[in-house]
């Protein structure tokens, strides 16, 4: 080969056209050059490689693209931050925290992935600007990351999501709120739970377990409540702890409770499929701990 050309043949000639080639990684240069569709396979072979053995030169070049993210396609970026924890490093904090305030650019739900996997606090105030947003993705991508920072400072940002239409939104902000954890979070999944502004909360329940054991005595007294809808989704709770003492509890409401829900559920069967969930989460404990007595036959019903 020429000394003064490239690997596919381009003049390297010092001040000739392809200089620029020349002086450019092939991996980055190819993801500028050529149309948008040749752009995308190469960023996936990109990916794959990295993905595949850290391949140095892709790690480079998926880097440089978030370094220097308005020279790049917006396709390109999008794509390339759904698989962030690929690649992204310490060294990008800086233009994730710029792409995350460009609104210009219009990536921020993706610049948000990009903070969630290196699970950046300094993101956390451009984050919760994205939260009072009406662009849903951005909004779902904000809540995330939250709750994968796991910075108690967003917690008061999260709380009205609780509270607020549609659907995945509480969802994402009572999984976020778990897993930041603390008292302040605690307070305001009960708060969603004891006074329930909406009839199906199963994801709240969900949440609550996480905090196991310190949410177990209030989980154990709501079993014992007046109200039904309350006993239904303490029993959905208790048995998502996994933890062994609940099972008494979730014994009695199976076999003693004829309590019937707004949304025709009954207490009863909730507290039969609790006791399987109870019983699958500590044969998953015995598996990972070695145990031999760790079988589980969750599938089966609970005696009556």
């Amino acid at each position: 080969m020429n000394p003064s050309t490239d690997a596919d043949g381009t003049d390297c000639t010092a001040g000739s056209s392809g200089d620029y080639r020349c002086r450019v990684d092939p991996d980055q240069r190819a993801l500028k050059d050529g149309d948008l569709d040749t752009r995308e396979e190469h960023l996936y072979r990109l990916l794959d490689r990295a993905k595949a053995d850290g391949d140095a030169s892709a790690l480079a070049a998926l880097r440089a693209l978030v370094r220097d993210y308005p020279n790049y396609h917006r396709s390109l970026y999008s794509r390339a931050m759904n698989q962030a924890e690929v690649f992204v490093d310490a060294s990008l904090a800086e233009p994730l925290l710029a792409a995350l305030a460009d609104t210009r650019y219009n990536c921020q739900a993706w610049a948000a992935m990009g903070c969630a996997a290196l699970r950046l606090p300094e993101a956390v105030p451009g984050l919760v600007a994205l939260l009072e947003r009406g662009d849903w993705m951005a909004q779902e991508q904000a809540v995330r990351a939250l709750g994968s920072i796991g910075d108690e400072s967003a917690v008061p940002a999260l709380v009205p999501a609780l509270w607020s239409e549609p659907e995945w939104l509480r969802e994402r902000a009572a999984d976020a709120l778990a897993s930041i954890g603390g008292e302040e979070a605690l307070t305001a999944l009960w708060e969603a739970f004891e006074h329930r502004g909406f009839t199906r909360i199963g994801y709240v329940a969900s949440a609550l377990s996480k905090f196991t054991p310190d949410v177990i005595p209030r989980l154990l007294a709501a079993a014992d409540d007046d109200d039904p809808d309350l006993r239904y989704w303490a029993a959905v709770a208790l048995g998502s702890t996994g933890d062994p003492s609940v099972v008494p509890t979730l014994e009695r409401l199976m076999d003693q409770d004829k309590g019937q829900t707004v949304f025709d559920g009954w207490v009863s069967v909730a507290a039969k499929k609790a006791l399987r969930t109870q019983r699958r989460i500590q044969a998953a404990i015995a598996a990972r701990s070695g145990e031999d007595g760790g079988q589980s036959d969750g599938d089966e019903a609970p005696p009556r």
